[in-house]
């Protein structure tokens, strides 16, 4: 619309929650899929497209414009169409100025007379510190935990008195009646025995009794465990502004037993700082060097991305801004961890790790929405770099060769437990002869069959096709178009110098696994190029199994070890590349369930509701031989 009047009527407030990233997201279903923010109060909603929130919330109070926070479109719920013009101070040219510079990071905002748009969360680090912000999260957090355990120990409270109410609640009460008769019973007994034994007059050397207190102490060197309040790994990740695609890849990674464990007992810094020790550069600036404060002590537990926990308070210690030159990715996943699988966080801030991937993977920095997959294979390339590093450096001493080992054992098993092979295989169609190529991979990127690429409606409205049926594409075998393969068999008479032309002939290929890694990733390419610069999404479901067989892709030469078990789905929701929303699936070992990730939503779901989700990545882990068993 190219004049809509209700803009003349705009007056935005300058601390508007539009511009705090961490508020991006729908406040009632959470989704980050097509947000828009009011532009007469502080509420932000998916569109109609979605779940209409947005529109719910202009017919309970009649707040005509709202724009969209990634697209930056402006709509009119009165006129009912997008607006095109703005009000006579230009509020709507400076907040999408804003927005973008919010985006990109990139703070060169035009301003109007001096005047800026800017949120309390969302200036430049140089204006807001970093330990500001990580102090509000951790009391955000905080708080957000307190109130879970709150309501659960009220729900529990009154489960409790319904039950005591039922036949089997009173029948379980009286049982522990007499149950707890029978140990005063015993009790008692004990106390006549062993005044009859004081009063005694002993002939031998009497042994002392054993009393309560003696029984309970332990040994010093094993302190007694607090049982965990939250099931570990049941915490959630804050989305601090389109940062699903981060928090489903974080809460994978954690899921997945090898990988988490390894990152559980190695902290790189310990390493680095025995290397900036010996070699006697730690500088007063650096991490390292600096001395604890009141707060940290050595006796503090685990704590928040880039922090640590005291055990009874659960207060998370926050560190200073670190250096860029001291950064660590490994420093942070150890961190993480050890929060989300200390059984005493609902919810955690990773805001220690966002800055991080900021510093070290400059393409994803700012709060534009971005890709899942390609966020894990570049964090996972990082991670491998600086455990090369690291395991160079440690050869040149300082390091003790417990962490020496320690860093070994976590490269090998980052550089295996994704790492798998491929042959290549090219058959000549004139003599049959066959050529074989291995090649690495760390994940299969597996395309739909054909019928889906097109743009009829009958594709989309196509049933779904099964992982098998996608794998078998993968593997199956490749007509090379013309004569274009120079076979050695067929030009073995040929000599190297002669001016006679290379024979070229008819080939055909093939790609099989050679080899199978310990977690197997598949990429399912759901986006396809549409038009020049477009990219749109396949949204067919795609069926898999909780077990999988890849015997039917394999080599034979290839390990027999060809059973896997469903381990954790990434899942994206929404229509396009540059938009939506990610959750994950993963499965918890420690309680035997599994649970949905949504950023700070987690539920426990169903394996059935798991192989319903529309799959983005698949992770699957070989089964161990006592699991091995045909499908």
């Amino acid at each position: 619309m190219d004049r809509c009047k209700h803009v003349g009527r705009l007056r935005l407030a300058p601390d508007h929650s539009i511009l705090n990233p961490q508020k991006w997201h729908c406040v009632d279903c959470n989704t980050t899929e097509s947000v828009w923010a009011c532009l007469g109060c502080a509420h932000v909603a998916c569109g109609r497209y979605i779940e209409e929130h947005a529109l719910q919330h202009f017919q309970l109070h009649r707040h005509p414009l709202a724009m969209e926070v990634n697209e930056l479109y402006v709509f009119c719920y009165l006129c009912d169409d997008y607006v095109l013009n703005d009000n006579n101070t230009g509020d709507l040219k400076l907040l999408r100025s804003t927005l973008s510079a919010i985006q990109s990071q990139h703070y060169e905002v035009t301003t109007r007379s001096g005047r800026t748009l800017r949120s309390a969360t969302a200036v430049p680090e140089s204006l807001l510190s970093f330990v500001a912000q990580e102090l509000q999260l951790r009391d955000e957090d905080r708080m957000f935990t307190a109130l879970w355990h709150r309501r659960r120990s009220l729900m529990g409270r009154i489960f409790r008195f319904w039950f005591g109410l039922t036949e089997c609640g009173k029948k379980r009460e009286e049982e522990e009646r007499k149950r707890e008769d029978e140990a005063q019973r015993l009790r008692r007994k004990s106390k006549r025995l062993v005044d009859a034994a004081i009063m005694t007059p002993p002939t031998t050397k009497l042994v002392k009794p054993s009393t309560p207190k003696s029984q309970t102490r332990r040994p010093s060197g094993s302190p007694l465990k607090r049982r965990p309040t939250v099931t570990p790994g049941v915490t959630g990740l804050r989305n601090l502004g389109n940062t699903c695609y981060m928090n489903s890849i974080l809460q994978v990674l954690s899921h997945l037993h090898i990988f988490r464990e390894c990152f559980l007992r190695l902290d790189l810094t310990q390493a680095l700082e025995l290397l900036a020790t010996a070699a006697g550069k730690a500088s007063p600036h650096s991490p390292f060097s600096q001395k604890k404060g009141p707060l940290a002590s050595s006796g503090s537990g685990p704590g928040l991305s880039g922090g640590s926990s005291r055990g009874r308070n659960m207060e998370l210690i926050q560190p200073k801004e670190p250096s860029s030159k001291h950064i660590s990715l490994c420093h942070q996943l150890h961190t993480l961890f050890q929060v989300m699988w200390s059984g005493k966080w609902a919810l955690v801030s990773p805001f220690a790790m966002l800055h991080s991937v900021w510093q070290l993977i400059p393409a994803f920095r700012g709060y534009a929405q971005q890709d899942a997959q390609e966020f894990l294979c570049e964090l996972l390339d990082k991670v491998q770099h600086e455990l090369d590093s690291a395991s160079n450096n440690t050869n040149s001493g300082g390091v003790p060769q417990p962490q020496k080992r320690l860093i070994k054992q976590v490269l090998d098993v980052v550089n295996t437990i994704f790492h798998g092979q491929l042959l290549s295989q090219v058959t000549c169609r004139a003599c049959e002869n066959r050529s074989n190529t291995v090649e690495p991979f760390w994940d299969l990127s597996l395309e739909f069959p054909e019928r889906y690429h097109s743009n009829s409606k009958e594709s989309a409205a196509q049933a779904s096709c099964h992982l098998t049926e996608m794998l078998a594409k993968f593997t199956e075998t490749e007509a090379l178009e013309g004569s274009i393969y120079a076979c050695d068999q067929c030009n073995s008479a040929r000599r190297r110098n002669s001016s006679k032309p290379v024979l070229l002939t008819e080939a055909q290929k093939q790609l099989m696994v050679h080899k199978l890694p310990q977690v197997l990733r598949l990429h399912l390419k759901r986006f396809r190029w549409s038009g020049r610069n477009n990219r749109e999404k396949i949204g067919v479901h795609v069926s898999f199994d909780q077990l999988l067989n890849m015997e039917p892709y394999c080599s034979l030469e290839a390990s027999p070890k060809h059973f896997y078990e469903l381990s954790a789905v990434v899942m994206h929701h929404g229509k396009g590349f540059g938009s939506g929303h990610y959750t994950s699936y993963c499965y918890n070992t420690e309680g035997a369930f599994w649970v949905h990730c949504n950023d700070s939503k987690l539920n426990v779901c169903s394996v059935e509701e798991v192989c319903r989700a529309q799959a983005y990545i698949l992770f699957y882990t070989r089964v161990t031989q006592d699991k091995d068993r045909p499908l």
